[in-house]
């Protein structure tokens, strides 16, 4: 018996102490959880800056940029070259804005003006015709009242009045042109003229130092080609604008003609109406 009870003893004293172990253990596990949690809870939530927007650019700032580039490339090109160059393009320039304006004030509605010296021959004669015409600016305009002004002398005489005056305004029309078409040769000339006396100037480079340095020859080289660069572009600008110029003027010699030849016809339908 007594060894029973001894047995029963020792087995409830290692319930207990098993039922206190998994309770400290769950007590522990508890308190990490808890201790885990709290340190989450605790730990500071660290924010991520917001991204910077980068500056936009302003567009004063960017043609700022553009004109320090090319001031940087003509001074690289050197001066006493990139210098007529420029004065190519400038020349150039003004007098193609100038042929610009004078043939666009130069265009006039021949329909309109025709229909206002029928109106006038059938109205008031040819007076009235040319006082018409010497109140309309422009060179179709012009032709109609040296036509008119021959008109007692005949037909054949108006006809040759009107092709003589035509040809004297296809000239004042065509006025500027050439210099024009000069800057667009000249220009890329200087600039093949700088290349040349720029390699010439890399070549001696070389030959004083003894030794083809890379840097040596890059720079030569570098400014030799701006020259033509610039030259090539104002050629090109120079080209456009004496295009549209005779474009325009091949517009308005088309139009004096066909007008010259309408007006003769109004004048030989008056003349055979009187």
């Amino acid at each position: 018996m007594k060894k029973l009870f001894t047995l029963l003893a020792l087995v409830g004293c290692l319930t207990l102490s098993y039922q206190s172990n998994a309770q400290d253990e769950a007590a522990d596990s508890t308190s990490t959880e808890m201790a885990d949690s709290s340190a989450v809870a605790e730990e500071p939530v660290v924010e991520e800056p917001a991204p910077v927007a980068e500056p936009e650019v302003a567009e004063a700032e960017v043609e700022e940029s553009f004109h320090q580039i090319i001031k940087d490339k003509f001074i690289e090109g050197d001066w006493k070259f990139m210098t007529p160059v420029l004065l190519c393009l400038i020349i150039g320039l003004s007098i193609a804005i100038e042929r610009i304006i004078t043939l666009n004030l130069a265009t006039t509605n021949t329909d309109k003006l025709l229909a206002t010296v029928e109106d006038a021959l059938s109205k008031g004669g040819v007076e009235a015709a040319k006082e018409v015409t010497r109140n309309t600016k422009g060179p179709v305009a012009s032709i109609f009242t040296q036509g008119l002004m021959r008109m007692s002398e005949g037909i054949d005489m108006v006809e040759k009045s009107i092709i003589a005056y035509g040809s004297v305004e296809m000239g004042r029309l065509e006025k500027g042109l050439v210099w024009v078409s000069l800057f667009i040769a000249l220009a890329p000339m200087l600039g093949f003229m700088g290349t040349v006396i720029g390699m010439i100037g890399a070549f001696d480079a070389i030959e004083a130092a003894g030794d083809i340095s890379p840097q040596i020859v890059a720079n030569g080289i570098k400014v030799a080609l701006l020259t033509t660069v610039a030259g090539l572009i104002v050629g090109i600008i120079l080209q456009v604008f004496y295009n549209y110029l005779v474009s325009k003027i091949d517009s308005l010699v088309n139009q004096m003609e066909d007008a010259s030849i309408t007006l003769v016809d109004l004048l030989v339908k008056h003349k055979l109406t009187n």
